[in-house]
């Protein structure tokens, strides 16, 4: 599958968003700043340009954006938004909404990789308005009615 990309930061020119191995699912999003960029902990979410925009076309699918699992799990560092939603039909920059949920102070360097990109299918559906609903085995049953094991 190809992507249209436009570049907004020349300095990822030779580096585009790429796949950290073979098997790697999410395309590295880098951070493109002129200066370090400190978030205190708990505080507000600071939107981050990625320098680049991309074209998804295809209604088919849609971009989104994760944040990585390392920084998330090491440094407290992840989405205010816990995901980002590209449609296919956006053409802007790509941002990503930084928040550090640790308890110490995050750095983010000038073209450092904070988030990850992940293309996945989309089905656009269509309601059928219903009386109710033919049975099922669960029914109305909600959070925790299917039970622990």
């Amino acid at each position: 599958m190809y992507i249209d990309i436009r570049i907004l930061d020349t300095r990822l020119n030779d580096d585009l968003p790429s796949y950290a191995t073979p098997g790697s699912a999410g395309l590295d999003l880098r951070a493109s700043l002129q200066e370090p960029l400190t978030l205190a902990p708990g505080a507000p979410a600071t939107l981050v340009g990625t320098g680049i925009a991309i074209y998804l076309r295809d209604p088919g699918y849609a971009a989104l954006v994760l944040p990585r699992s390392g920084l998330g799990h090491k440094k407290g560092l992840v989405l205010g938004n816990l995901v980002g939603l590209i449609d296919s039909d956006y053409q802007g920059e790509l941002m990503v909404s930084a928040w550090n949920r640790g308890h110490d102070t995050i750095v983010i360097e000038p073209l450092e990789r904070i988030a990850q990109l992940v293309i996945v299918p989309v089905v656009q559906a269509r309601f059928n308005i219903v009386e109710q609903f033919e049975a099922s085995a669960r029914g109305t049953g909600g959070y925790g009615s299917t039970g622990t094991r």
